[in-house]
């Protein structure tokens, strides 16, 4: 039988935490408003090196923290028996649970062989990436200033509401008028 690629070779111990982080002020979108994210990490240890996975679970998906921690839970047995990143890709769906646990595996391979995790993933230099930033929902005053503030970011997300929509843009494009 082949030996799976990514699976771990040494005893290894999940240890699963909820954190809950504030956002400064509050992130507002369409479907509502929050005050902090809560986030469930997923570590793996083995023998002296411990790997780090986390995922947001999102409503907008049937997914929870509650649900999250379930589905992880339910295949600990597996990867403290050295289940990798391939068999995960069978035991869990694809969404928030499985992502912290492919992280963690991603982490805990890294240290355990002394090899950087994008050189194991066939990648020769990591390239950074541009990212949205994200305008939460707001009065047009506040995404007006909200876009100025962001006003170095290179791609910005904005939400919207519906309901006065044209005026939360018109601000936005005051406060960061288009590029290029």
């Amino acid at each position: 039988m082949a030996e799976e690629r990514g699976a771990i070779h040494l005893r290894i111990e999940l240890v699963l935490a909820v954190e809950a982080f504030p956002i400064a002020g509050r992130f507002v979108i369409s479907r509502g408003a929050k005050t902090e994210a809560r986030v469930v990490v997923a570590a793996l240890r083995a023998g002296d090196a411990v790997g780090r996975g986390e995922c947001v679970p999102y409503a907008r998906y049937g997914e929870s923290v509650e649900s999250v921690v379930a589905q992880i839970e339910s295949v600990r047995s597996e990867i403290e028996s050295g289940a990798g990143r391939m068999a995960l890709q069978r035991l869990l769906p694809p969404g928030a649970a499985r992502n912290a646990l492919d992280c963690a595996l991603w982490d805990l391979e890294a240290k355990t062989s002394g090899r950087r995790a994008y050189l194991t993933a066939g990648f020769a230099r990591l390239v950074p990436l541009t990212t949205a930033y994200t305008l939460s929902v707001g009065t047009p005053e506040e995404m007006r200033a909200a876009a100025m503030k962001a006003a170095d970011r290179p791609l910005l997300k904005v939400k919207l509401a519906g309901e006065g929509d044209d005026a939360r843009l018109a601000a936005v494009r005051e406060g960061r008028p288009m590029r290029g």
